[in-house]
């Protein structure tokens, strides 16, 4: 392992190993870190990777130790990483004001209005930096790679992936941000990330993406019914919209009680470990 890449903890899991890593990042100027679950089947052959991107307040350390997806990568074959959802400790003043900007909060997107320019690139880093990373140092199959993500990081995933149909082929997501430009959290992480100009905005938005993106690949989207940001942060509708216009394959399935916690992601991992092995595994699921 090079020098480069810090391995902070492992633990065994399912038979494979979870292991939490600190690395200097050029992308972000600063200290990044990532959790990796590689499955047992790595011990014979390179394996499809998986993102998960987290959601606001969250870290690497989130997804794998509430969503159970492990025990269902070991039974399809895939590679986990989680990274972190923002630089942390960079100096910039207020980065910990608010728990839906600054640390915590990168949004997925290359910031371009100073402080916050010199740091949060968390989309490149998230689609360049990470990968080439990921790819030097475990044994992945660089050609097969998927993203999902929750709320935030729902957001991210659509993203990335509606902008790069090339190096990843499948997308989830759980109650993702899916018209970013209509909500407050959006308007508020744009407006400082990357300006007053909404026209920049559209880069990063799922619900503009998609006209133009040419995905084609399936898009399935889990969102519950009583999830207490549905109507004002979430827009899962104005994305539905969106592809249909466009007629991109998704499912948008709003799951009866469901709110915006692990405890819901933890009830359809499976689904979504299955959604991305049907794309990036070579056996019939």
């Amino acid at each position: 392992m090079p020098s480069s890449l810090n391995l902070i903890s492992e633990n065994r899991c399912f038979d494979g190993t979870l292991g939490v890593y600190s690395h200097p990042s050029e992308t972000c100027n600063s200290e990044m870190r990532f959790s990796i679950y590689q499955p047992p089947q790595v011990k014979s052959e390179p394996l499809p990777v998986l993102y998960f991107l987290a959601g606001l307040t969250c870290t690497e350390e989130n997804f794998m130790a509430k969503a159970g997806a492990q025990q269902y990568a070991a039974k399809y074959g895939l590679i986990l990483v989680a990274p972190d959802t923002s630089p942390r400790n960079t100096g910039i003043s207020g980065e910990d004001d608010d728990w839906d900007f600054g640390t915590g909060a990168g949004f997925y997107v290359d910031a371009t209005v100073e402080p916050w320019a010199s740091h949060y690139k968390m989309y490149s880093y998230i689609v360049h930096e990470l990968p080439a990373l990921i790819a030097e140092n475990f044994p992945i199959k660089p050609e097969k790679q998927g993203l999902f993500g929750h709320s935030m990081g729902g957001h991210g995933a659509l993203i990335c992936a509606l902008k790069n149909p090339q190096q990843y082929q499948s997308v989830s997501a759980f109650a993702p941000i899916a018209a970013p430009m209509r909500c407050p959290w959006g308007e508020k992480a744009f407006t400082n990330y990357l300006g007053a100009d909404k026209e920049t905005w559209r880069d990063y938005d799922a619900s503009e993406l998609v006209i133009t993106a040419n995905y084609n690949h399936p898009i399935l989207i889990d969102q519950g019914t009583t999830d207490p940001f549905l109507e004002k942060q979430l827009l899962p509708q104005v994305f539905e919209t969106a592809c249909k216009k466009v007629r991109q394959p998704l499912t948008l399935r709003y799951q009866e009680g469901y709110n915006h916690s692990y405890y819901f992601i933890a009830t359809f991992i499976e689904d979504h470990i299955r959604h991305h092995a049907a794309a990036l595994c070579d056996q019939k699921l």
